[in-house]
Protein backbone atom coordinates (compact mmCIF):
# COMPACT_ATOMS: atom_id res chain seq x y z
CA UNK A 1 0.00 0.00 0.00
CA UNK A 2 2.72 2.67 0.91
CA UNK A 3 4.81 1.86 -2.65
CA UNK A 4 1.14 2.80 -4.38
CA UNK A 5 0.49 5.91 -2.57
CA UNK A 6 4.03 6.90 -3.34
CA UNK A 7 4.17 5.62 -6.80
CA UNK A 8 1.21 7.85 -7.12
CA UNK A 9 2.35 11.02 -5.32
CA UNK A 10 5.50 10.64 -7.77
CA UNK A 11 3.20 10.61 -10.59
CA UNK A 12 1.31 13.40 -9.46
CA UNK A 13 3.85 15.73 -8.83
CA UNK A 14 5.99 14.96 -12.41
CA UNK A 15 3.40 16.74 -14.76
CA UNK A 16 3.37 20.12 -12.22
CA UNK A 17 7.18 20.02 -12.59
CA UNK A 18 7.25 19.46 -16.44
CA UNK A 19 4.54 21.91 -16.78
CA UNK A 20 6.71 24.15 -15.19
CA UNK A 21 9.98 24.01 -17.21
CA UNK A 22 7.76 25.31 -20.10
CA UNK A 23 8.57 28.71 -18.89
CA UNK A 24 12.47 28.27 -20.45
CA UNK A 25 13.53 28.78 -23.39
CA UNK A 26 16.26 26.36 -24.81
CA UNK A 27 17.97 27.99 -27.90
CA UNK A 28 21.54 28.03 -28.74
CA UNK A 29 22.70 31.73 -29.27
CA UNK A 30 23.27 31.14 -33.08
CA UNK A 31 20.04 30.78 -33.62
CA UNK A 32 18.43 33.91 -31.79
CA UNK A 33 16.78 36.90 -33.47
CA UNK A 34 18.93 39.98 -32.39
CA UNK A 35 18.12 42.50 -29.94
CA UNK A 36 16.58 45.17 -32.99
CA UNK A 37 14.15 42.36 -33.61
CA UNK A 38 12.81 42.25 -30.26
CA UNK A 39 12.79 45.91 -30.26
CA UNK A 40 10.53 46.22 -33.74
CA UNK A 41 8.33 43.40 -32.33
CA UNK A 42 7.54 45.96 -28.95
CA UNK A 43 7.13 49.31 -31.53
CA UNK A 44 4.63 47.10 -33.56
CA UNK A 45 2.44 46.12 -30.93
CA UNK A 46 2.68 50.08 -29.52
CA UNK A 47 4.72 48.79 -26.44
CA UNK A 48 7.03 51.48 -25.00
CA UNK A 49 10.36 49.68 -23.89
CA UNK A 50 12.09 50.32 -20.52
CA UNK A 51 14.57 47.85 -21.37
CA UNK A 52 15.32 44.35 -22.91
CA UNK A 53 16.55 41.04 -20.70
CA UNK A 54 17.53 37.68 -20.65
CA UNK A 55 15.57 35.53 -18.10
CA UNK A 56 15.75 31.63 -18.55
CA UNK A 57 17.18 31.77 -21.60
CA UNK A 58 13.82 33.79 -23.43
CA UNK A 59 13.91 37.70 -24.15
CA UNK A 60 11.88 39.49 -21.16
CA UNK A 61 10.51 42.72 -22.17
CA UNK A 62 9.91 45.51 -19.54
CA UNK A 63 7.84 48.69 -20.52
CA UNK A 64 4.30 50.18 -20.78
CA UNK A 65 1.36 48.93 -23.14
CA UNK A 66 -0.32 51.61 -25.59
CA UNK A 67 -2.44 52.53 -22.64
CA UNK A 68 0.10 53.39 -20.50
CA UNK A 69 0.14 50.19 -18.54
CA UNK A 70 3.64 48.66 -17.20
CA UNK A 71 3.96 45.19 -19.02
CA UNK A 72 6.66 42.34 -18.81
CA UNK A 73 6.58 40.62 -22.40
CA UNK A 74 8.52 37.00 -22.16
CA UNK A 75 9.74 36.86 -26.08
CA UNK A 76 10.75 33.57 -27.72
CA UNK A 77 14.75 34.15 -28.61
CA UNK A 78 14.36 32.48 -31.98
CA UNK A 79 10.94 33.04 -33.44
CA UNK A 80 9.80 36.00 -31.60
CA UNK A 81 6.42 34.87 -30.46
CA UNK A 82 4.82 35.87 -27.55
CA UNK A 83 5.44 33.24 -24.63
CA UNK A 84 3.60 35.46 -21.92
CA UNK A 85 2.29 38.86 -21.16
CA UNK A 86 1.61 40.18 -17.27
CA UNK A 87 0.34 43.33 -16.68
CA UNK A 88 2.42 44.77 -13.63
CA UNK A 89 0.72 45.66 -10.72
CA UNK A 90 1.67 49.10 -10.11
CA UNK A 91 0.11 49.16 -6.31
CA UNK A 92 3.43 47.04 -5.21
CA UNK A 93 5.61 50.13 -6.96
CA UNK A 94 3.60 53.03 -4.63
CA UNK A 95 3.83 50.54 -1.12
CA UNK A 96 7.63 50.25 -2.19
CA UNK A 97 7.35 54.45 -2.41
CA UNK A 98 5.08 54.87 0.77
CA UNK A 99 7.52 52.58 2.42
CA UNK A 100 10.69 53.94 1.86
CA UNK A 101 9.00 57.64 2.48
CA UNK A 102 7.54 56.89 6.09
CA UNK A 103 11.37 55.44 6.92
CA UNK A 104 13.50 58.97 5.83
CA UNK A 105 10.65 60.45 7.63
CA UNK A 106 11.86 58.87 10.76
CA UNK A 107 15.00 59.19 9.99
CA UNK A 108 14.66 62.88 10.28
Amino acid sequence: MKTTLTILGVLAVFPAGAALADDDCFVPMADWQPRDAVARLAEENGWTMRRIKIDDGCYEIDGRDAEGRRIEVTVHPATLEVIEFEYENEDDDDDDRRRRDREREKDD
